[in-house]
């Protein structure tokens, strides 16, 4: 057969799959024209052409929805299976071509020209440092792979031609269906040889990233479980100690508190911090007890309930009127500063300072600011404090502190 030998073969269109020269494999049929061309193929001579799709989602591709480079191979084996899909058996023998589609009815039909390899032939030592070179590579491939099979592995390794050896290994390792179709197409056994190389340095790669992350979550999951079993431990100790609440049981409690109020992230892993130090504290302890009351505070505070203010200023001008006879200038401050909140409702609130004799109307005038807005209101009497610390609270490092 010279370079120039041309045939027309019924072809078959292989969904996310590439055959190489040399290689034996069988699979099943299910298309109908796929089915009347193996039929006609083995009708014949028994050969056929093996090309892939370029769109393994589409079911009945034309011309321009195939690769233009395939393999020739020989029908070695076509039965029926039980449930009447048709089974296969292929030896591929050599690379070709379309050079054009011939008009059939039934099946896939092209004329195909044998694809010799060109290029420089390697010298002996040249061949042997490609041998060499992919040989090493695919160990170290395999190496990370347990599902290889021994036999197979035993077989690519003592493979001594350069071309069967390349062929084995292109079609028992992972790689996209492009990936081996550029494969296919490359011409020189040495160009192809070393992109098998650099595709299986890149597969390696992504192979050590997997068992990277996957020893990364193995780790969490072994020390997530280590610490669950410990502390399922520390309550059943406590429980035989007679201790109702164990340190473990408040931490849990706590948590659920914590994470139930809905803060920040930073706010959120401060309080179950300061939790865990709780747990891990003496009952007894001086520290123990501060942390407990700091805790207890926060989470006595209402971050989740809000109230929608008010903005009606003609609504807060009449409540004003109603409560209270003059006050002008007061009146006209307050609306003031909800005219402002209405413009601007991202400013950060102001604080608005009453003073003068009692009897007045400071307090009153407050109830009608919080009526008018639509808010609780909550009177504090600092009717004989001398401490400024009663009002913004204690450090929580002293004995007895209070909040404020």
């Amino acid at each position: 057969m010279n370079n120039t030998m041309t045939m027309t073969l019924p072809a078959i269109s292989l969904r996310g799959l590439v055959i190489f020269p040399s290689m034996v494999l069988h699979f099943d049929v299910g298309r109908e024209r796929s089915v009347a061309a193996l039929k006609a193929a083995a009708a014949g001579d028994g050969k056929i052409f093996l090309v892939a799709q370029k769109d393994a989602g589409e079911t009945e591709p034309t011309a321009e929805n195939i690769y233009s480079v395939g393999v020739v191979a020989e029908i070695r084996q076509l039965l029926t299976t039980p449930d009447g899909s048709t089974r296969v058996l292929v030896e591929g023998l050599f690379r070709a071509k379309t050079m054009r589609p011939i008009p059939c009815r039934d099946y896939l039909k092209y004329e195909v020209k044998q694809l010799r390899t060109r290029g420089t032939a390697m010298s002996p030592s040249t061949e042997t440092a490609a041998k060499r070179a992919l040989k090493e590579t695919f160990d170290l491939y395999a190496s990370m792979s347990p599902k290889m099979p021994r036999d197979l592995y035993e077989s690519i390794m003592s493979e001594e031609d350069c071309g069967r050896l390349f062929d084995k290994v292109v079609f028992n390792i992972m790689l996209s269906v492009e990936d081996k179709q550029k494969l296919l197409e490359t011409n020189g056994t040495l160009q192809r040889i070393r992109m098998l190389i650099a595709m299986l340095h890149d597969e390696i790669e992504v192979i050590q990233a997997e068992i990277e992350i996957g020893e990364q979550v193995r780790e969490q999951v072994d020390k997530n479980q280590r610490e669950y079993y410990l502390r399922e431990q520390l309550k059943a100790i406590s429980r035989q100690l007679g201790d109702s609440d164990s340190p473990a049981e408040e931490f849990d409690d706590y948590v659920a508190k914590i994470t139930a109020l809905g803060l920040s992230k930073e706010s959120e892993e401060k309080l179950i911090n300061e939790a865990d130090r709780l747990s891990k504290l003496s009952g007894s302890s001086q520290e123990a007890a501060v942390l407990r009351t700091y805790l207890d505070t926060v989470l006595s505070v209402p971050f989740n309930k809000k109230t929608k203010d008010k903005t009606d200023i003609n609504a807060a001008a009449k409540q004003l009127d109603k409560d209270h006879y003059g006050l002008e200038k007061v009146k006209e401050r307050i609306l003031e500063t909800l005219a402002v909140r209405t413009l601007a409702p991202d400013v950060k609130g102001q604080i608005i300072c009453l003073y003068g004799p009692p009897g007045v109307g400071k307090t009153s005038i407050g109830k009608s600011i919080a009526k008018a807005l639509g808010r609780k209101y909550a009177r504090i009497s600092l009717g004989g404090v001398r401490d400024e610390a009663e009002i913004r609270g204690h450090r929580k490092t002293y004995v007895g502190a209070m909040p404020g």
